[in-house]
């Protein structure tokens, strides 16, 4: 029983599901209905409002063309005013508001821009044409605005305002010919104080003007331009340099014009060239420097290009001199000016370096090179000429005296003044070969000094007189020791050298004693009264006489010819008479003594002595001063 009714729930409940089911599917069903109502009438409506659509599309995209072409007439119109105002500013030209024009150059630039990137334009052609020929007469005007600018503030540097750019220690003096205080210090002192000098660069365009200018090149840089810029400005500042150089002072001098030039005229003309190199390098062609980097500053091509072309003529000036210097005729005379101009070249090279160090610049660079290594060539010629000239000199100059011949203090001089330029003489040598500098010197001074000594050997046997040769040479090389131990040519020479010279001197000086003295300086025999018979047994009164009558005539002789003969060193000279003395005196004393009496007893005493010890010094003291015979008779 509880299974039938467990089995009638089970059937009640699937009847119950199944009629909700077919509830269910009846509702589905409607509403599928109801859908495909609603499917059908939006269908209808789309289709109905489908040309609504289209319209209102072409509508909103024709709104958008308008907006899109009003903007473009109005870009177009505002390119059109741009170029008007422009125009306007242009016509005015740059000189009133050059700010403004270049301004209105920039604002035609860019509407060129515009117009050749938006070429479909109707009226782009046309507007191009118009705008790149309002462009170039902008132009053209700026150039013409570059050039009188430049012009106007391009002036030639009095020489006044370039001596008060130099240090104190060059500027000239009212004395022509000298610079400052640089005459009252040696040449050495005088290149110490180059070394450390401070050089103030000239103002040659106004700092104000610089600016403007730079503008203007820019401006012509960027319209292509270059070549014309170049042009302008290189033939307005290059004469304007030169006539700096001409009223300075500066000529072009071939060699036929330096040869035909006395030397007086010559040497005045080489200490101006000098003069001038430094004032052109240190000055005027630093200051053109500064201007170009100023001017032209990222224009890095066309500066260089600039300022190699305005100083090239200047510089060619300046080099011919000492190139025709170089390639004269040597002298003696010329070294130490060549050897002046080699230094100065010397002191330049590092500016010159640095101002004409471009890639255009390279033929002034060499020039310079080439002549600084001309000049050392031609100073180390002239060297090895003077050395010959020395040995060879046969000037008929003769003295008379036997003093210091004229070319002793000649060559010692000239050796002297060489040792002013030892560091300059040093860096010459090494010019042509990397040898010891300082033994090359030595060398060279040791050659000349042996030179003069034989020459002077040849000038000795000039003189009739053994004993006036003698004397010669003692006063000759004497002098050259004297010279060379105050000088710095003692230290390259050495101690031995000096001590050799002074050996020679007293070797001189003996034979002098020996050849001028063996006979007649006093009356005690052996044909003179130097050594010989002093106390050699009784001589006769007649004897006696004749000893003292020789005696008497060869000391006058040799007291009337020896005292116009010179030893001018005084401690020489008085050492040489002291040696005579030492010699004549005591001999005269002793024959005296003991002969004396036998003549003063008898007839006319004072014929035969005619002289005291006192008298004969007094006279030995009149040795070598040069005295005339009439000032002896006095």
């Amino acid at each position: 029983m509880g299974v039938q009714q467990a089995m009638e729930a089970l059937r009640e409940r699937a009847s119950s599901i199944r009629e909700s089911l077919q509830k269910s599917e009846t509702i589905t069903d409607n509403m599928v209905s109801i859908l495909g109502s609603f499917d059908h009438r939006l269908s209808a409506l789309e289709t109905a409002m489908r040309p609504t659509q289209i319209r209102t599309h072409s509508i909103r995209r024709a709104h958008e063309n308008i907006d899109k072409t009003l903007k473009a007439a109005e870009v177009i119109l505002g390119k059109f005013d741009l170029t008007r105002k422009a125009e306007a500013k242009i016509l005015r030209g740059p000189h009133e508001d050059l700010e403004s024009y270049l301004e209105a150059i920039n604002q035609l630039r860019s509407v060129v821009r515009f117009f050749s990137s938006n070429k479909s334009f109707k009226s782009s052609g046309g507007i191009l044409n118009q705008t790149n020929t309002l462009l170039a007469r902008a132009i053209s005007k700026l150039e013409d605005e570059f050039r009188q600018l430049l012009t106007n503030y391009s002036k030639p540097v009095e020489p006044d305002r370039l001596f008060d750019c130099l240090p104190n220690s060059l500027r000239p003096s009212s004395e022509p010919g000298h610079q400052g205080d640089a005459s009252s210090k040696s040449h050495a002192e005088h290149q110490k104080c180059l070394a450390t000098a401070v050089y103030k660069t000239p103002t040659l365009i106004p700092p104000r003007v610089l600016p403007l200018l730079h503008e203007l090149a820019q401006q012509m840089v960027q319209a292509g331009n270059q070549q014309q810029l170049f042009r302008t400005y290189r033939d307005t500042r290059a004469p304007v340099l030169e006539q700096s150089l001409r009223k300075l002072g500066v000529e072009r001098l071939t060699k036929d014009d330096v040869q035909k030039m006395q030397w007086e005229a010559l040497e005045a003309k080489i200490g101006n060239w000098i003069h001038y190199m430094r004032i052109a390098v240190k000055l005027l062609f630093t200051g053109e420097k500064k201007v170009c980097d100023q001017i032209f500053d990222g224009m890095d091509s066309l500066r260089d290009q600039c300022f190699a072309d305005v100083t090239a003529n200047s510089v060619s000036v300046l080099l011919s001199f000492g190139e025709a210097i170089a390639k004269s005729k040597r002298s003696p005379e010329k070294l130490f000016v060549l050897l002046d101009m080699y230094e100065i070249m010397r002191e330049l090279q590092p500016e010159i370096g640095t101002l004409f160090g471009s890639n255009h610049c390279i033929e002034t660079r060499e020039s310079a090179l080439s002549l600084t290594k001309r000049l050392a060539q031609t100073a180390q010629e002239t060297f090895g000429d003077f050395e010959e000239a020395v040995e060879k000199d046969a000037t008929k100059t003769a003295v008379l005296d036997g003093t210091v011949h004229p070319l002793t203090s000649y060559v010692i001089n000239y050796v002297k003044f060489l040792f002013d330029y030892q560091s300059t003489l040093k860096q010459l040598f090494q010019e042509f070969n990397d040898a010891d500098s300082e033994a090359q010197l030595a060398s060279l001074t040791s050659r000349i000094m042996l030179a003069l000594q034989n020459n002077l050997d040849g000038k000795s046997k000039q003189y009739k007189d053994p004993a006036l040769t003698q004397l010669f040479l003692m006063n000759n090389i004497h002098y050259i020791v004297r010279s060379v131990r105050r000088s710095e040519a003692k230290d390259l020479l050495g101690d031995d050298w000096v001590q050799i010279q002074r050996r020679i001197v007293q070797q001189h000086a003996n034979q002098y004693k020996r050849v001028s003295w063996a006979k007649g300086s006093s009356p005690s025999g052996g044909g003179g009264p130097v050594g010989g018979d002093v106390g050699g047994g009784g001589l006769s009164r007649a004897v006696v006489k004749d000893r003292f009558k020789t005696f008497n005539t060869q000391f006058e002789e040799l007291h009337q010819r020896q005292s116009q003969w010179t030893v001018p060193d005084s401690e020489l000279r008085e050492s040489l008479r002291l040696a005579v003395a030492e010699v004549l005196l005591p001999a005269f004393r002793s024959f005296l003594r003991r002969y004396g009496p036998m003549i003063e007893n008898g007839k006319n005493p004072q014929k035969y002595i005619r002289f005291t010890p006192e008298d004969l010094e007094r006279m030995l003291g009149e040795f070598f001063e040069s005295k005339t015979w009439n000032e002896q008779k006095r």
